[in-house]
């Protein structure tokens, strides 16, 4: 199992920065995770192509007809986000050093991972992966700075 946070999904459904270097490196993986709120991200970014005009009406409904396929077909498993994970991610979040940024999203990403029993997460996100470490996990990314 793999864990995707949103900033590598959203990298498979609109052509970004580091876009190809995830579609290769996911050639023949499969079994991708991610948390259910990770789902809502992905469409808002969506939206924010959108307005952001990198997206026209068209690619918004094509990246959401992709996103539900995948779904279907559960190239993509949602994990739950309920309260014991939200309880968790609360904890970590209380325990970790003051000078570590991390947003309330990426600590449901993280404790999401490692409540699933994981050992890595794969992001693009900065903070994510300096806070990884105080989940228990390592925080991989595998885009190249330019």
């Amino acid at each position: 199992m793999i864990y995707l946070d949103t900033s590598y999904l959203l990298k498979l459904y609109v052509f970004e920065q580091g876009s190809g270097e995830v579609a290769a490196w996911l050639t023949g993986k499969s079994g991708l995770l991610c948390a259910r709120h990770g789902r809502l991200e992905l469409v808002a970014a969506f939206k924010r192509h959108q307005r952001e005009n990198r997206l026209d009406a068209r690619g918004f409904r094509q990246a959401m007809t992709r996103l539900e396929t995948d779904e279907a077909s559960r190239l993509i498993e949602w994990l739950p986000v309920g309260n014991a994970l939200i309880d968790t991610a609360c904890e970590k979040v209380a325990t970790i050093p003051a000078a570590i940024y991390l947003r309330a999203g990426d600590a449901l990403h993280l404790a999401a991972a490692a409540s699933a029993g994981l050992k890595e997460i794969y992001s693009h996100d900065r903070h994510l992966l300096a806070a990884a470490p105080h989940f228990g996990l390592k925080g991989i990314d595998v885009i190249k700075s330019s």
